[in-house]
């Protein structure tokens, strides 16, 4: 495989990794591909593909971690965790897709379940990567309560590829709910739909995730524990705002369908956008002065989605904002602040063997 006219290189072992990051004065990491934008690279930069570099190097269930290598499939992942009744709480997107691991925490992403439990940042225990020197490092444990290094590896989230090469990764899971339900609740127009996102997201119920469709105006929220408990936890809910239980069938492939953004414009410009409760109803209007886009809010209120049809021109947006697939800038929105990120860099990646923070490609 080849990289304009460049050799692609694709180790199958750490100390491999370690050896290609060495083999070239410019390196950029690649996964598989399911968010092409975060991979396009300059032409001096060889791609190192994670490809080969797949496996769960260790899984302890009773200690409620495990360790992958860097280009293990999410879908693999979720598929052992599920045997032993277990879950990665943040739900990762792109699973059946094919999204690996280390693309997944190289580009940030998190799914529904950020609402309640928080995002990768709050999983991750450790990590291993290859330095801008070729050197293979570890950073962090494989415990939950470490304490020497334990914030370290949450610089790596959503670092696209600037401060090193993913080897492995650890992380600590999260017992499987006994039962779910989803409910649709109907909304109405954006100004409605903040309101409901507001209330929701502030009452007692600890919802498991929170999402909201502006097409539609509707407000999908998802509840998780002991079916008991649940059913009188629906009653609740639609007995303050109209709606229904979505039957179980439904609400799987719901949640499946939102993992892999179906929502959103196949072959079209995907952004994601952080945002506040308070902006929403700004965002939506950005989304409606769009012809033929379409928005979709995420973690309560706190992450916007905006896809555009495939030659639809993306204007600029007023909140910070990646593009994760598609032809508009990496950052089409309010740049992103360097200031600590810089003191990282210039430790793991003093001769810039890696992309430059504010370059215009990255790892996924």
């Amino acid at each position: 495989m080849t990289n304009n006219g460049k050799p692609m290189l694709s180790p199958s072992t750490p100390a491999e990794l370690a050896e290609a990051v060495r083999s070239a004065p410019r390196v950029i990491a690649i996964g598989a591909g399911t968010k092409p934008r975060l991979a396009r690279v300059a032409d001096e930069f060889v791609r190192v593909s994670t490809e080969r570099l797949r496996g769960i190097v260790e899984y302890e269930p009773s200690e409620f971690t495990f360790t992958a290598l860097a280009g293990t499939p999410l879908r693999d992942i979720v598929a052992a965790l599920a045997e032993r009744g277990q879950y990665l709480p943040f739900d990762p997107p792109w699973a059946e897709a094919g999204a690996t691991i280390g693309g997944t925490v190289a580009a940030g992403l998190n799914g529904a379940g950020r609402f309640r439990f928080g995002g990768q940042r709050d999983f991750i225990l450790g990590v291993r990567f290859v330095d801008g020197g070729g050197r293979l490092l570890r950073l962090g444990g494989k415990v939950v309560k470490n304490a020497a290094g334990f914030d370290l590896p949450k610089f790596f989230v959503g670092s696209l590829g600037r401060f090193g090469v993913l080897a492995e990764m650890t992380f600590k899971v999260f017992p499987r709910p006994a039962a779910a339900r989803t409910l649709r609740i109907a909304a109405g127009d954006v100004a409605a739909t903040v309101r409901v996102l507001t209330e929701a997201a502030s009452a007692r119920w600890e919802l498991d995730a929170l999402e909201a469709g502006l097409a539609e105006g509707a407000i999908y929220t998802r509840l998780a524990g002991p079916a008991a408990a649940l059913d009188a936890l629906a009653s609740e809910i639609l007995s303050r705002w109209p709606g229904a239980v979505l039957p179980a069938g439904e609400a799987e492939n719901f949640w499946r369908g939102l993992a892999g953004f179906g929502w959103a414009h196949a072959g079209g410009t995907l952004v994601k956008v952080a945002l506040t409760p308070a902006q929403v109803e700004a965002f939506a209007a950005v989304v409606r002065g769009i012809a033929g886009a379409r928005g979709w809010i995420g973690a309560g209120g706190n992450a916007g989605y905006l896809s555009l049809p495939a030659g639809a021109a993306l204007p600029a947006l007023a909140w910070p904002a990646v593009t994760l697939r598609g032809e508009a800038p990496l950052w089409p929105g309010t740049p992103p602040r360097f200031d600590v990120m810089r003191a990282v860099k210039a430790a793991l990646d003093p001769q810039s063997r890696f992309p430059q923070l504010d370059d215009d490609v990255g790892q996924v």
